[in-house]
């Protein structure tokens, strides 16, 4: 019996049955690309006027801790105040910021401090609108639609990862920085319009005030739900055992095939979007819990295989199977944290998400340089891969709930399709004519 097609491609439901989620898709997209031709243009123009792999290295040192604040700051901000305005002014802001960048790169000997403010400060503005942008899905899309608004999302992320990169490369070899800032530029500027187009999302009429107080009680929420905090702690391990993006280029050394380099950052995103584009079958499951676990457990073995194989073809193949099981694991996450918290705490629960999901490169990273030093590039992946799927054996043994998770049994999920329930009808009732 042959499977049906249907089955298999992206469920498309998210996108007929809310207008919202298909501003913030259309969005999402432009900003993705756009802010993916800056992310090459940057280090790019930092390498050739310093030619210094330290320099360029220091773009992650600047960026890390505006985007632990802001993230932070962000969460408790997209509880108190619209999150429309929140997107719309951090967008502006990052227009701003491309804008520096553009003018800067018109003299004939731009300055160099000014690349890492700005980097420091898309860090920040992206720390702060994250939350808000993650808590919006909840609101706009229905409950049972979360996983499959994920995979639209990812999907729309990995078009976004892969063109960009490719478009940069092209504008800087052929054009300079300039041009490549200037599409920067444009695309925020798309996507300002498209968030003014979106409906109000005002925060709880009780609403507290930004304050250090609501971010622990927003902590404190997420420690008492073994779910959601082995999706947090299971995605931190996974990152920071397995992600050895900055050994890559050592490893096409060692592989003889520095032709591949290019290919090693790509594969991951390849192997996202072939999942993304096969995701139909996602949003039948229930068990979310499994998708985060196995998606995970996926990830660490393909990293594993990727460093233990000396076949350069071998490595391409296995680090697609790592992306794709990266946002297998995503989709989980993004569902469960949808399907479970509570309006109310949304915004600092997704400050701790942009936490989860940020420090655990940013440290894996670290851990890849430092293990290579010691071990050699090869033995540094594949062990980073072992490690990686015996943590996520222990803490499935530490936080068995996440594995038994089950959409139509949680009672935080009941719960918040309960309130989401509500606030659908009672936002019927408001626009209904009056007899």
């Amino acid at each position: 019996m042959s499977l049906k097609l249907s089955a298999v491609l992206p469920d498309l439901a998210p996108w007929r049955s809310s207008r919202d989620f298909r501003l913030l898709w259309v969005q999402g997209l432009v900003t993705y690309f756009s802010s993916a031709v800056a992310m090459i243009a940057l280090p790019l123009q930092i390498k050739e006027m310093t030619g210094s792999p330290l320099a360029v290295g220091a773009m992650g040192a600047v960026e890390l801790v505006p985007l632990v604040v802001f993230g932070l700051y962000g969460g408790a901000l997209a509880d108190a105040v619209d999150r429309r305005r929140v997107l719309i002014a951090t967008e502006a802001g990052l227009g701003l910021l491309a804008l520096l960048l553009l003018l800067n790169s018109l003299p004939a000997e731009p300055m160099l401090w000014p690349l890492y403010v700005v980097a420091a400060g898309v860090s920040a503005l992206a720390g702060l609108q994250r939350p808000a942008l993650d808590s919006l899905l909840a609101r706009i899309v229905p409950h049972d639609q979360q996983t499959a608004a994920a995979a639209l999302n990812s999907l729309r992320w990995q078009m976004g990862a892969i063109a960009g990169p490719a478009l940069a490369g092209l504008l800087v070899a052929y054009a300079g920085h300039a041009p490549a800032y200037a599409v920067t530029i444009a695309g925020f500027l798309v996507s300002v319009l498209l968030c003014l187009r979106l409906a109000p999302a005002p925060p709880a009429h009780d609403a507290d005030k930004p304050s250090l107080r609501g971010i622990v009680e927003g902590a404190r929420y997420a420690w008492s739900r073994p779910v959601l905090l082995g999706t947090y702690v299971i995605d931190l391990a996974a990152m920071l055992f397995a992600f050895p993006n900055t050994i890559f280029p050592f490893l096409a050394d060692e592989l003889d095939a520095d032709w591949s380099l290019g290919l090693m950052y790509a594969a991951g995103s390849v192997g996202s979007l072939v999942l993304g584009l096969t995701s139909g079958w996602t949003s039948k499951v229930r068990r979310h819990g499994l998708l985060v676990v196995f998606g995970a457990a996926a990830w660490g073995l393909a990293i594993a295989a990727a460093g233990w194989f000396s076949n350069v073809w071998l490595v391409l193949l296995c680090l697609g199977f790592a992306g794709a099981g990266d946002m297998l694991s995503g989709l989980g996450r993004s569902t469960i944290w949808n399907q479970t918290i509570p309006e109310e705490l949304r915004g600092r629960l997704a400050g701790i998400e942009v936490l989860s999901y940020s420090v655990g490169p940013q440290l894996g990273q670290v851990r890849a340089g430092a293990m290579a030093g010691w071990t050699g590039t090869r033995a540094a992946i594949w062990t980073g891969g072992v490690a990686c799927v015996a943590s996520v054996g222990l803490l499935c043994a530490a936080l068995p709930k996440l594995l038994g998770y089950d959409s139509a049994t949680d009672e935080d999920a009941l719960r918040r399709k309960a309130q989401r329930e509500a606030e659908d009808a009672q936002q019927s009732r408001a626009v209904q004519p009056s007899a």
